[in-house]
C-alpha cells in the first residue's frame, strides 16, 4: 500500500492565486523563477517557490490573507533594483512583485500631490508634471528604471537630498495591505495629521510591515534658475574639505557629489562625457537652485571656495542641456563600474562630512589590505558614501572576502558617528551590522513595532533586523563583538 504525499501548500495556494490574479499574473515555473532570484545585489540568490503579479489593492489584500491564513511567508518586490538584498526571495515563500501595478492615479497641479501606484517609476512621476512646471525630487541614480514602491520600502534619497530630503519627507500619504491583509490608509493630503505618524512608520521599513498601493507624493515647483558647476581637485581630500567650506557659508545646493579617479576614468570610458578629467583625483559636482539671483550670487562664492582649494578648473552649466551633460557620469557611474569589472559590490554608509579626509583614507586602506580596488562616488553634501568594492565572482572565495570587506567599511562609518545606511537600506546585506548601531533595548522597541504590524513574521522575514538565518555562524560572532546584542 503507498501512501499519497501531502498536498504542496505552495502549489495549493498558486491554484487560489490564479482565480484572484488570472493564469497570466501567477508564475511557476523553475526557468522563469530565475528572474527573480536576486535584487540589485547579486551576491544573494535564492529562487522563490512562486511570483504573483497583481495589479489591485484588492487583489494584494486577498494574496496577503491567503499567506496569512496559511502561514506561507512572503516578500513584496517592486522593479528589483534594490542593493541591500531587501526583495531577496525565501525557497518556500511567495514572491508579491508591483510591477503590472503602474498607473499614476491622480495629479492634483493645485495642492501639489500626485497619487501613484507602487509599480510607476520614479522619472515618470517628474515626467508626468515637468509641462505644468513642476518635478519629484528624490531621484536616486537608479531613477529610470526603479520604482516608487521600492523607494519608499528603502527610504531612498537621491542627488537632490541634501536641499529637499529623501523619500519620506515627500510621502503625504498611503495606502498599505499590512500583513493579515488588511487594508489601512495612513497620512493625507495635507503635510500634518494628528495621531502617530505611521506613514512616518512605513517609510523605511523595508516590506516588513506590509505592502504600499498607493502613495500620495508631494511634488515642487521647477526652480526659476539651476547651474550647475564641475571641478577638478589634485585630490579627495581637497573636494572633501570644499564641500565642508560650502555648507559652512551658509550656501545649501541642491545636491553635492564627488567621484575619485577610478571612478571619472571609469565613466569616461563608458558615456565620453568630455567633461570629466581624466587626470584629476577628484571631481566635485554642486548643483545650485533658486531665483535668478540667488544662484548668480553663490555660482560665484561657490567658485571663489573651490578656487582656496586648490581646483584646477571650474566648468559652470546654466542650460539644461549642459547641465545634463555634466551630470551624465556621476548617473552613470555605477553602470561604469560594471566595465572595469566583472563584479562589483555597492556600499552605502553615511559619515559627518567633517570626517570625509579620515574616512576616504580608512577605506583605501582596507582595500589594500584586502587586496581589492574600491571606487569612490559619493553624496558629499550630508556624507552617504558608496564605495564600489570591484571583485570576479569567479575567484574562490572572493564574495565572502568582499562581503567583510563591505562590513568592515560600515564599522568605519558607524565608530566616527555616521550610520550603517543612507538610502539602500538593511536588508539582508547589513542586518548583521545592526547592533554596531543600536542597543539592545532599540533593537527591541523596534521589534515591537515590526511585531504590532507583523504578528506572525510573515512578511519578508529575515530582513532588516539580525537573525540567525541571514546572519548565519557569524551571527553569534558579531553578537558578542556587538556588546551581547539578542539576535531576532
Amino acid at each position: 500500500m503507498f501512501l499519497k504525499s501531502p498536498p504542496d501548500p505552495i502549489q495549493t495556494v498558486a491554484r487560489e492565486f490564479e482565480t484572484i490574479v488570472g493564469k497570466d499574473g501567477v508564475i511557476r515555473r523553475k526557468d522563469e523563477l530565475l528572474t527573480y532570484e536576486c535584487d540589485g545585489i547579486t551576491g544573494y540568490r535564492q529562487r522563490p517557490a512562486l511570483v504573483v503579479l497583481p495589479r489591485t489593492t484588492e487583489q494584494i489584500a486577498a494574496i496577503v490573507k491567503i499567506c496569512h491564513e496559511k502561514e506561507i511567508p512572503w516578500v513584496a518586490r517592486g522593479a528589483g533594483t534594490g542593493l541591500s538584498g531587501g526583495a531577496l526571495p525565501l525557497e518556500n515563500g511567495v514572491l508579491i512583485v508591483t510591477a503590472r501595478m503602474n498607473r499614476i492615479l491622480s495629479i492634483d497641479l493645485d495642492n501639489q500631490r500626485v497619487v501613484v501606484q507602487p509599480g510607476v517609476i520614479n522619472n515618470w512621476v517628474t515626467q508626468a508634471v515637468s509641462g505644468a512646471g513642476f518635478y519629484y525630487a528624490p531621484d536616486p541614480s537608479s531613477q529610470i528604471i526603479c520604482s516608487i514602491g521600492g523607494n519608499v520600502a528603502e527610504n531612498s534619497g537621491g542627488v537632490h537630498c541634501l536641499k529637499y530630503g529623501v523619500t519620506s519627507n515627500h510621502v503625504l500619504g498611503l495606502k498599505i495591505v499590512i500583513p493579515d491583509g488588511s487594508i489601512l490608509d495612513t497620512g493625507g493630503f495635507v503635510p500634518e495629521t494628528p495621531g502617530y505618524d505611521l506613514t512616518g512608520v512605513f517609510v523605511g521599513s523595508e516590506g516588513t510591515l506590509g505592502i504600499a498601493t498607493e502613495i500620495t507624493l508631494r511634488i515642487l515647483k521647477t526652480p526659476e534658475s539651476i547651474c550647475v558647476l564641475l571641478a577638478d581637485f589634485t585630490s579627495v581630500e581637497a573636494a572633501g574639505q570644499t564641500v565642508a567650506d560650502i555648507i559652512k557659508s551658509g550656501i545649501i545646493p541642491a545636491g553635492m557629489e564627488i567621484m575619485d579617479n577610478l571612478s571619472i576614468n571609469s565613466v569616461e570610458d563608458v558615456v565620453a562625457t568630455g567633461c570629466y578629467p581624466r587626470d584629476a583625483e577628484a571631481v566635485l559636482l554642486v548643483e545650485l537652485d533658486g531665483l535668478a539671483v540667488e544662484v548668480a550670487a553663490n555660482k560665484h562664492r561657490v567658485g571663489e571656495i573651490c578656487r582656496q582649494n586648490g581646483a584646477r578648473n571650474i566648468t559652470a552649466a546654466n542650460d539644461a542641456e549642459t547641465r545634463l551633460k555634466l551630470w551624465k557620469g556621476r548617473k552613470a557611474a555605477f553602470a561604469a563600474a560594471g566595465k572595469m569589472s566583472r563584479n562589483y559590490f555597492v556600499q552605502d554608509g553615511v559619515i559627518p562630512r567633517s570626517q570625509l579626509a579620515p574616512v576616504l583614507q580608512e577605506i583605501n586602506a582596507l582595500g589594500e589590505k584586502y587586496g581589492y580596488k574600491i571606487a569612490n562616488v559619493f553624496h558629499a553634501g550630508d556624507g552617504n558614501l558608496h564605495p564600489l568594492i570591484l571583485y570576479d565572482n569567479k575567484v574562490k572565495g572572493a564574495w565572502e572576502e568582499v562581503e567583510e570587506l563591505g562590513g568592515e567599511i560600515l564599522k568605519v562609518c558607524v565608530r566616527v558617528g555616521g550610520s550603517l545606511s543612507g538610502e539602500h537600506g538593511i536588508g539582508v546585506d547589513k542586518s548583521c551590522y545592526m547592533p554596531a548601531m543600536f542597543n539592545e533595548i532599540d533593537l527591541e522597541t523596534m521589534g515591537y513595532v515590526r511585531d504590532c504590524f507583523n504578528p506572525k513574521g510573515l512578511a519578508n522575514p529575515g530582513k532588516l533586523f539580525p537573525t540567525p538565518r541571514t546572519c548565519g555562524e557569524a551571527a553569534n560572532a558579531k553578537q558578542q563583538e556587538f556588546n551581547g546584542v539578542d539576535l531576532f
